[in-house]
């Protein structure tokens, strides 16, 4: 499983405007079950100026880089399990994709219809924490059946002490369901950046490494238990090399 390195690759600092060009100008077909064929929209204005945004407080503030970007499919559904550090993690994870990502947010954020309003309006939908939500796992079957890319924290919780914990397979099984991909990325520095037990974020290095990815023939075929296991080796093996890379 070695190959999850981020061999030709370049890290995305400085360079948001290197980024900022992956985004395709035109839409592009992507295949559904049953050889349906939907068009690949296109980023909307909107979220593309708040991702720019948040790039260049992720470059100035937190020194951050990217690396991997390439693993991440263009096209397709595609499931990003990535380790979770802190609040700043689902920006941070997946500010240099793109691609409109979607994300999993606690009910409770929605309760301010303000701010429940803004976050929806970045494809954030809400989970019931501490209880098995199926509205939930049945909206994230449809987003990934529509093509698109959405964010879990297979971990189930934040870490407490920087280390990567324990996968949770059943976190994975939504991709076998949907045909998608599955990256693993894994922030390193949001914790020293942003701890539980810290208001505000101090600015720390982060880095963010995408993983080879299991493509979704792969996902299809392969037992829970062995996606679980390599999803989990991958986001170690790339957290070994940001730690040798960022310190």
């Amino acid at each position: 499983m070695n190959g999850a390195g981020d061999q030709g690759t370049a890290p995305v600092d400085s360079g948001i405007g290197r980024a900022e060009s992956r985004i395709s100008s035109s839409s592009s077909s992507i295949k559904r079950r049953g050889s349906e064929v939907a068009t690949q929209p296109r980023m909307r204005f909107y979220y593309g100026f708040l991702r720019y945004l948040c790039q260049i407080g992720f470059v100035i503030y937190f020194r951050g880089r990217v690396f991997g970007l390439s693993h991440v499919p263009a096209t397709g559904p595609v499931l990003v399990a990535c380790n979770h550090q802190s609040f700043f993690d689902p920006v941070s994870a997946t500010l240099a994709i793109p691609r409109e990502c979607n994300y999993m947010a606690r009910d409770t954020l929605f309760l301010n219809p303000f701010f429940g309003r803004f976050i929806s309006s970045v494809n954030a939908f809400p989970v019931k924490r501490g209880a098995g939500d199926v509205g939930a796992v049945k909206e994230i079957l449809r987003r990934l059946r529509d093509g698109k890319v959405v964010l879990v924290f297979p971990e189930g919780t934040r870490t407490r002490d920087g280390s990567i914990g324990r996968i949770n397979p059943n976190s994975l099984l939504i991709a076998k369901k949907a045909g998608a991909a599955i990256v693993p990325a894994v922030v390193d520095g949001a914790f020293e950046a942003w701890p539980r037990t810290q208001l505000l974020p101090s600015p720390q290095s982060i880095h963010v490494t995408h993983c080879e990815a299991l493509s979704a023939e792969q996902v299809k075929e392969w037992p829970i238990e062995r996606i679980a296991a390599v999803v989990e080796e991958r986001m170690g093996e790339g957290m070994k090399r940001s730690r040798e890379r960022r310190l």
